[in-house]
């Protein structure tokens, strides 16, 4: 029973993986290796994290067949993507243009880390003159009370 339900299993996976993504096929192959660019530069509105050259929504699937639709009626790479953005905005782009709506986009995590750095340095600054007095005033406590052992000890 066990080893059937493992078999059928298999077989699921197997099916699932022959209906992977079907790619457009182009008889010119720069047309070929534009089209394959584009699929990998296009995020899946869907997945959000997979590009729709590795998607398998539905609506990446149409997507493919719209870039090479595109590309057959002629379009350059720069006005399937402009169309791209007109229709699901920049984020289907894996690299934004670079604007003021996509600053923070760009700068943001450079900013954060500065900003971070500044605290550690500010926070880790400000404790350093406060320890270094502690240690003063208990190095000065500690050699008086080792000079009076010293002397009770000769005596």
């Amino acid at each position: 029973m066990g080893r059937a339900f493992f078999m059928l299993v298999v077989l699921f996976m197997i099916n699932q993986a022959n209906a992977a993504i079907e790619a457009q096929h182009f008889a010119d192959p720069q047309l070929q290796q534009r089209y394959q660019s584009l699929v990998w530069e296009l995020r899946c509105p869907k997945c959000q994290n997979q590009n729709i050259g590795d998607s398998n929504a539905p609506i990446a699937q149409d997507l493919r067949d719209e870039v090479a639709k595109l590309l057959r009626e002629g379009k350059s790479d720069q006005d399937i993507q402009n169309y791209m953005v007109n229709r699901f905005g920049e984020f289907v782009l894996y690299r934004p243009k670079l604007d003021p709506v996509t600053w923070l986009l760009w700068f943001g995590p450079l900013l954060l880390l500065l900003v971070g750095s500044m605290a550690v340095w500010l926070l880790s600054g400000s404790n350093r003159p406060r320890i270094e007095q502690t240690n003063t005033n208990e190095e000065r406590d500690s050699a008086a009370r080792l000079a009076s052992l010293l002397k009770e000890d000769d005596r």
